[in-house]
């Protein structure tokens, strides 16, 4: 029923970057640590860089749980499911790291999103994994359900910030430069732009 890729290339990449929607989950190296799985959306955030590299843009929010697990250990797994068409469920597990707006690496890897404009949504940093395991499941179990739209409310909600701003309401949440198990989460203030 499942199977393992050597890289993400031909009918795999296709499917990962036709969903909509896919989730990361991290957890920190303390066997009492919160393990975090999030939901991850936006047409135009996520991308293929090459056949074991994936990147997506990571924007404000009220914490920063994958930033901390991956600035301590770098594990993590991102899963897509088939809510349409074919049952399939595609997991990379690999090592991310999360490229900040300081990083010199920050300006080149923003090209790499031409589908989606960051400003309004108050852009943290980049998350670049590098895939170590890539395996699909049958996905049976996984209910049809239809996409509709990506919704408005984070671009509304984060394009009225500018750095400043934006830095302060970071600060003001209990869990962005600090994770909820004291890890060290979003460098604020927030580093400036290299582009």
């Amino acid at each position: 029923m499942g199977k393992t890729y050597e890289r993400i290339d031909g009918r795999l990449r296709s499917f990962i970057e036709a969903q909509p929607l896919f989730f990361t989950a991290t957890a920190p190296l303390s066997g009492d640590g919160t393990v975090n799985l999030s939901p991850k959306g936006l047409t135009g955030s996520f991308v293929v860089l090459d056949e074991l590299t994936v990147a997506y843009l990571d924007f404000a929010g009220s914490n920063a749980e994958t930033i901390a697990h991956l600035r301590e250990n770098g594990r993590i797994t991102l899963m897509w499911c088939a809510f349409q068409g074919p049952p399939n469920i595609v997991r990379v597990h690999g090592h991310g790291e999360p490229v900040f707006r300081d990083d010199p690496r920050f300006g080149e890897l923003l090209t790499h999103f031409p589908d989606i404009d960051p400003t309004p949504h108050g852009l943290r940093a980049i998350i670049v994994v590098t895939a170590e395991l890539v395996r699909d499941t049958c996905g049976y179990a996984v209910p049809f359900m239809s996409y509709e739209a990506d919704r408005d409310l984070h671009g509304k909600r984060f394009a009225r910030e500018d750095d400043a701003s934006l830095s302060e309401y970071f600060t003001k949440k209990d869990h962005v430069a600090t994770s909820l198990d004291g890890l060290p989460g979003l460098p604020l203030p927030l580093p400036p732009r290299t582009v």
